[in-house]
């Protein structure tokens, strides 16, 4: 549909030029030389108009102003298109194209006489030199094709002439062949070939040019701004040119060329990675593999993130990209783990047909780190290298029907990961830790950019141990816990901050000998933060002495869900035009180019908490909601025992001399009784 849109557009236009070749009396066909002619040009972006009902591609520019028409439509200064929701421009209007033109013929009426009947050509001359055998080359016209009758030689330099369907009819084939290649040609040749440009289009998608000698002008379309994915195929006007019905010369054609617009997409999403307990298989290609807009994390835990956006299309050299960055922001409770930064390129949007990927020692793009508003910011910015191959390539898009250039239309994954902090800078409960990213792309008109936002979020939780005695006398320095994840089954490690009083993750081991024995402090208070919403066991291995052990240990189970909370992060893009428009959503997959939009929106997280089995009020952390599971135990006093040391073996000595004395006086006893027998 595209290819047969862009040839359908040079045909429409370039049909107005060739009713300049028609047979009249000399004194019907006469132009006045004394004139000069002028073009004016309205920009509109049909891709919108189309798909809002209120256009269709059939309007045919015959020359002659459309006000009532096309302007009041598609121009409505009171119509807000989803392209120009920033008020940018009016109605479908495109602000900032820019066109070149060129005289490249002289325009000249021929007469010959047939059977005494004259008959009048209008010619157009081109003269014979290398500059405009390149043009006429381009379009697969050659000097065997002229009406070789006309040709002039003045100063040592011919000119040949041509008709208008010659002409015409040669761009059209070249469009038709492989308009890409055509477009760049045409675009360079017209700017090496001394080419003036046009005042870009402005808020009514109007620009034009005046006080022109009469003639035939090449314009191309040489910049636009960065919603424009198809530029206007190159078209020739004649000045004069000749009304629809073919009666009246028109010096000041009005023309109607459109655009085909559109926007990449753009999409951030993370997961934990598996090496630390995350809930996916670990695959490093799969784009769909535990990633999702929110997870959960425990400190010290590697965050596997991952970009998503679809390049828009690339037609020609002057929708070339010069621009496509991101800046990728962290919160404080997460950093960056630098170096491992990874581009690759897709044929498709599942990101299945690989066609190449890139490192950060490729010398295709840049990163740079950096802090803003205390936050991690990281910048990948394409280089010149990079941005050629993106527009260039032929890897994807070749042969004659081309009709794409470079990685058009592909899709790119950006990867890296960042790790949990493991200190006060990680934020527990409802408000998570977001992670956002700015796409920021340019064309050929620098001026002009456009941005899309997205993000994601990663929660982390706290549990909040109160530990007591029975009688209130107990040493809390003697007690220790081991905390063991049950659903990832590991060991926790955590570090205390003194200062704070607190115990902050810092990583797991399957090993209980190595795991951490987290110790109350002197209020009794043992407070772990940094936990993700798993299943734990708090196991008291040690207690003071003189009292029991706890006899069970206490099961704590942490559970995320999707809160009523809508992530709020599309509303801050002031620049992008059609982000999220629910307009888009619903347009049948293929019935327009770049479309239909990826439309966004995710709930943020929020969390609950069971002890041994009972539902139990989360606490608050820095204002932060159902940060903090709670619970309380107590150690009551064991049985007493006698008491053992200096002061309590005197008795030893004596029941044992007691016991001595009367195994004597037993003894006496006997044997006295036997004498008297």
């Amino acid at each position: 549909m595209k290819k047969l849109f862009a040839v359908l557009l040079a045909v429409l236009i370039v049909s107005s030029f060739s009713l300049t070749a028609f047979a009249a009396t000399a004194d019907d066909a006469t132009i006045d030389d004394t004139q000069t002619g002028s073009i004016s040009l309205y920009k509109y972006d049909i891709t919108n108009a189309e798909k809002d009902g209120v256009w269709d591609s059939s309007y045919v520019s015959t020359g002659v102003r459309d006000a009532s028409g096309v302007e009041a439509v598609l121009g409505d200064p009171t119509r807000v298109s989803a392209l120009n929701a920033n008020g940018s421009a009016y109605g479908y209007a495109v602000r900032g194209v820019e066109f070149s033109y060129l005289k490249v013929a002289d325009i000249r009426t021929f007469t010959e006489s047939d059977n005494g009947a004259e008959h009048i050509k209008v010619l157009y001359g081109i003269v014979n030199s290398e500059q405009n055998a390149g043009l006429l080359s381009a379009i697969g016209v050659s000097a065997s094709d002229r009406y070789a009758p006309a040709d002039t030689t003045e100063g040592g330099q011919t000119t040949y002439y041509y008709s208008a369907d010659t002409l015409s009819g040669g761009l059209r084939t070249a469009l038709e062949a492989n308009s890409t290649t055509l477009k760049n040609a045409l675009e360079t040749y017209i700017q090496s070939a001394g080419s003036v440009v046009m005042t870009e289009t402005d808020a009514f998608g109007h620009t034009a040019v005046s006080d022109l000698p009469l003639g035939l002008y090449l314009v191309v379309e040489t910049g636009v701004p960065e919603m424009v994915t198809s530029t206007t195929a190159p078209f020739f006007v004649s000045l004069p040119m000749t009304a629809g019905d073919g009666s009246s010369w028109i010096y000041d054609p009005v023309l109607y060329p459109k655009n085909e617009t559109g926007i990449p997409s753009l999409e951030k999403t993370l997961r934990e990675d598996k090496a630390d307990g995350g809930k996916n298989s670990g695959s490093a290609d799969s784009i769909s593999d535990g990633y999702a807009h929110t997870a959960t994390a425990s400190a010290g835990d590697l965050i596997d993130y991952q970009i998503i956006s679809s390049l828009p299309s690339i037609t020609s050299e002057a929708s070339y990209l010069t621009e496509y960055g991101f800046v990728d922001t962290l919160s404080r409770g997460i950093a960056y783990n630098k170096g491992d930064v990874k581009l690759a390129f897709y044929k498709d949007a599942a990101c299945t047909d690989k066609i190449t990927e890139w490192t950060e020692s490729s010398g295709k793009f840049t990163v740079s780190y950096g802090i803003s508003e205390n936050r991690s910011v990281m910048s990948i910015s394409m280089t010149a290298s990079g941005l050629a191959e993106i527009n260039t390539s032929s890897a994807v898009y070749a042969g004659a029907s081309m009709v794409n250039s470079g990685y058009s239309d592909c899709t790119l994954r950006i990867t890296y990961k960042g790790r949990l902090n493991t200190s006060n800078l990680v934020s527990l409960g409802d408000a998570g830790n977001s992670n956002a990213v700015v796409l920021t792309w340019k064309r050929s008109n620098t001026d002009y950019y456009d941005t899309l936002v997205d993000d994601c979020h990663v929660f982390s939780y706290g549990i909040d141990v109160t530990k007591q005695f029975s009688d209130g006398r107990g040493d809390f320095s003697k007690v220790k816990f081991l905390c063991h994840n049950d659903t990832d089954n590991y060991y926790l490690t955590a570090a205390l901050n003194a200062g704070e009083g607190v115990w902050y993750v810092t990583g797991h081991t399957t090993a209980e000998e190595e795991a951490t024995q987290l110790v109350p402090t002197s209020a009794g208070k043992l407070v772990l933060k940094g936990v993700e919403d798993d299943a734990y066991t708090f196991t008291e291995v040690q207690t003071a002495n003189g009292y029991t052990l706890l006899k069970h240990s206490v099961r704590v189970v942490l559970t995320a869900v999707e809160g009523n909370t809508a992530c709020d992060i599309y509303g801050t893009d002031t620049l992008g035009l059609i982000q999220n428009d629910p307009r888009y959503a619903s347009v049948p997959a293929g019935q327009f180019h770049n479309m239909p939009q990826c439309h966004l929106e995710h709930k943020l997280l929020t969390a609950s908490a069971t002890v041994d089995g009972g539902d139990v009020t989360m606490l608050s952390d820095s204002g932060s909601y159902n940060a903090v599971a709670p619970f309380t135990v107590v150690n009551t006093r064991g049985f007493d025992l006698p008491q053992t040391g200096s002061r309590g073996t005197w008795m030893y000595p004596v029941v044992g001399l007691s016991m001595l004395a009367l195994c004597i006086a037993g003894i006496v006893l006997v044997s006295r009784k036997k004498l008297d027998t």
